[in-house]
């Protein structure tokens, strides 16, 4: 708001008050003193009181009684502009400078806007889909949406079969189960993850090994893996398999951990959660290991509000995990059960909402790549701070934008980047916590990149921007400017 084109003096007549109250529609005027200092906010109440108390339209504002408006001073964050307006029912905030001097009218409308890290972002054609559903009267699990939804996923991809369950951890599950993996069994995976994608090892009472990420992409190392793979052989307990994360949106370096892994006979889970629509050298990710999976959670770039697929190249895996996701249920007239089944499928109704969803993924991927590259040319020349990078074999969909704090360059912390942004109603998170260095894993055995720990570093320094595909890009530059104040 122009503070000039709304600022009176006690000369100022009632008229021509009025006339800027009209002409502004912003509900208040400022009365300032002679030597330009803020006084007091004027609403058009004020004037009606002001009337009744015998003034005319040709009266000055000389009459107006004394009064302390609301105020708050320059360094103003929104979240303390939102706390006071709330606190005293008001919408508009002056913004005074170290002088006393009007600088600024904060109104409620525009600052009331928080910026959230990934939300859905639904199209046109989900509603068709769930119509369908109603329709057709399939509300439970299973029915003609989860087929299709399955089919037109693998053919999206390249892969040959699919299996849409209740979640990706739900997927990763079926997978250990799939691969036999049991009691005192061990499996890798990668330690910069989410918890999902370990809580499974321990479901199966399995115990994980962890491995380090390399800094190249920040997922699994190569190297920690080749070590860790040297180490079980010398114990002569091989893992059952090795859980490769993709993270944030970006393929691990697949060809070494492939070939690593058919050296020793051990196969891979590749955990595409977070990178589906991401390439590894062309080649989609989620279809580099024995069986895939993915997730459709709310956050993720495509959703089903909670879903999750696993796929693989192999039938007869595929029907095993049906039969597993379906209370692993006989084929009988009547209900028989010869092993334990999980209730693990999708319905038919949110899986109406992957189709539609499926048919945005290339538009949410080049968006979310979009927000990435506004995020590289307005933060480009601020040292202290560094993207997560992308090795030319990578296509990653940037599901989320990581960047991480430099500590050779300044004493800020990822901590205070988030503090900074959530006062201006902006979410940021940190970087996962790696799960050697989570209370529940503590006892499981790590094996670092070289001899330094990456995923501890990108840890303790990395955070995660806004990154939804439905973000504009006058919110981005808006969180640009929040950070290059520091």
């Amino acid at each position: 708001m122009n503070v000039q084109s709304i600022s009176v003096s006690r000369e100022t007549q009632v008229r021509e008050v009025l006339a800027i109250l009209n002409a502004t529609g912003g509900g208040i005027v400022l009365l300032v003193r002679a030597d330009g200092t803020f006084e007091r906010t004027v609403t058009d109440g004020d004037i009606r009181r002001l009337m009744i108390d015998g003034s005319t339209i040709e009266s000055s504002l000389d009459g107006l009684p004394k009064a302390s408006s609301i105020v708050i001073d320059e360094k103003y964050t929104r979240r303390d502009a939102l706390s006071l307006m709330n606190q005293h029912v008001i919408n508009h905030l002056v913004v005074l400078d170290a002088n006393g001097k009007a600088i600024d009218v904060v109104e409620r409308s525009r600052i009331d806007d928080q910026i959230l890290l990934s939300t859905p972002h639904m199209g046109e054609s989900e509603l068709d889909f769930v119509q369908q559903a109603f329709t057709t009267n399939w509300i439970a699990p299973l029915g003609p949406n989860v087929d299709a939804f399955e089919n037109e996923v693998v053919e999206l991809i390249g892969s040959k079969h699919g299996v849409a369950v209740s979640s990706g951890t739900a997927a990763i599950h079926l997978s250990l189960l799939l691969l036999g993996v049991g009691p005192e069994d061990t499996v890798f995976c990668s330690s910069l993850t989410f918890a999902a994608s370990v809580n499974p090892i321990a479901y199966q009472g399995a115990r994980p090994v962890l491995i380090d990420s390399e800094p190249d992409s920040w997922n699994m190392s190569p190297k920690a893996l080749e070590r860790a793979l040297e180490s079980a052989k010398r114990a002569g307990k091989l893992p059952k398999a090795v859980i490769v994360v993709n993270l944030y949106g970006q393929s691990a370096d697949m060809d070494p951990i492939q070939e690593l892994c058919r050296q020793y006979g051990v196969d891979i889970v590749e955990d595409a959660a977070e990178s589906m629509g991401a390439k590894y050298k062309g080649r989609p990710s989620g279809t580099f290991g024995r069986l895939g999976i993915f997730s459709f959670n709310g956050n993720k770039i495509i959703t089903t509000s909670g879903g999750g697929m696993l796929i693989t190249e192999e039938r007869e895996l595929a029907q095993r995990a049906r039969f597993l996701a379906t209370q692993a249920r006989d084929p009988a007239p009547h209900y028989q059960h010869s092993t334990i089944g999980y209730n693990y499928r999708m319905s038919n109704i949110l899986a109406g909402v992957g189709r539609g969803q499926l048919r945005m993924l290339d538009d949410r991927v080049a968006a979310r790549r979009a927000v990435f590259d506004l995020y590289s040319e307005g933060l480009a020349d601020i040292d202290w701070l560094e993207l997560m990078p992308e090795p030319e074999w990578s296509n990653s969909t940037h599901w989320l934008t990581a960047a991480t704090i430099r500590p050779d360059v300044t004493n800020r912390s990822a901590s205070d980047v988030i503090g900074l942004l959530s006062n201006e109603l902006i979410e940021a998170r940190p970087v996962w916590k790696p799960m050697h260095m989570q209370p529940v894993f503590a006892d499981a055995q790590y094996f670092p990149h070289d001899n330094e720990s990456v995923s501890t570093g990108l840890f303790e320094r990395g955070f995660c921007l806004p990154s939804g595909s439905n973000l504009t890009k006058e919110q981005v530059e808006r969180i640009i400017a929040v950070i290059r104040k520091m």
